[in-house]
């Protein structure tokens, strides 16, 4: 147990930058769903990993020697990264699993688990507290999330709920590596460093899984297919991750963790446009009910005096 007191809403209030920096990353990550849908056909979902991983690593080596980044130095990170790296690696190992049972939309709305876990995990070792507020805001947008994706469904079974729970082992292990970079060392490493850890142990990972289920290519990918890669790999995890947790390390994670409620709304909107899926009036609603959870979460609270010691 943390000996840190609790401090209401530690770290700093989400500015208009940061927010709007998360709207454009919940974008690329709602589009991402779409882009692995697209690739399967030609490339299996542990193989697509593997590859996102293997491509983005070079990205992020490049990234950081530009900007002198010294990945090979001391700093104490070495532990919580590779621990990170681990849930990383498991993390989607869990969800791709999970698919395999449950259906892609069940698995939207309960891999968004993840901010319930934060905002746990942040209470009991950052010394960052919710009001009943914030957390009725987190409830509303998960609630809206599930009404968008059309949960609960007829006919669940047992496999499908075996799904549902590897899927939000994946959600916990999501709000575990936030949690681990901006509660230990890892903090203090650059942001290519920190993701760094993740990418570079995940690929062993997600190889030996891939092996596991069997996975094989067996034709050659269609441009479409190579370039939808190239984008996962190299924005998706190369540049958004990074970016990801560059804000993890400076404003609240339980605030940043509340916008990606947005990111399946994004992804039925990206469906809607590429895969010509309907949009429905639960969704508008849906939407609304997002919005105003994540109004709700990162409300001040006027109960609370900002400490002069925090910047704003």
């Amino acid at each position: 147990m943390s000996s840190k007191p609790v401090e209401p809403s530690a770290g700093r209030a989400l500015t208009p930058g940061a927010i709007a920096l998360m709207l454009m990353l919940c974008l690329s990550w709602g589009f991402n769903q779409i882009a692995v849908k697209l690739t399967l056909p030609d490339v299996p979902p542990m193989l697509q990993a593997l590859i996102r991983s293997a491509g983005a690593l070079p990205v992020m080596l490049l990234a950081g020697w530009l900007r002198g980044v010294k990945f090979f130095e001391r700093d104490g990170s070495l532990g919580p990264g590779l621990l990170a790296g681990t849930l990383f690696g498991i993390e989607f190992v869990l969800i791709f699993s999970g698919l395999v049972f449950t259906s892609a939309s069940r698995a939207a709305v309960f891999l968004y688990t993840a901010p319930f876990f934060v905002a746990l995990g942040s209470y009991q070792f950052l010394g960052e507290r919710l009001s009943m507020m914030q957390w009725g805001g987190l409830g509303l947008s998960f609630a809206g999330v599930a009404l968008a994706i059309g949960v609960p469904q007829a006919n669940v079974d047992a496999k499908v709920l075996l799904g549902d729970l590897l899927v939000v082992g994946g959600g916990a292990l999501w709000g575990a590596t936030t949690l681990i970079a901006k509660g230990t060392k890892l903090r203090n490493a650059a942001p290519e460093k920190a993701l760094g850890y993740q990418v570079a142990v995940s690929i062993p990972i997600l190889g030996c899984a891939s092996l596991l289920f069997g996975e094989k290519i067996t034709h050659m990918p269609s441009a479409l297919s190579i370039s939808l890669l190239a984008y996962q790999a190299i924005w998706v995890v190369g540049c958004t991750f990074v970016l990801w947790f560059a804000l993890v390390k400076t404003y609240s994670p339980s605030k940043l963790s509340s916008f990606t409620f947005v990111t399946p709304l994004f992804g039925v909107v990206a469906a809607y446009f590429i895969l010509h899926d309907t949009l429905t009036l639960a969704f508008g609603i849906a939407a609304l009910l997002v919005i105003a959870g994540l109004y709700l979460v990162n409300k001040p609270d006027p109960k609370v005096v900002p400490d002069p010691n925090v910047p704003a």
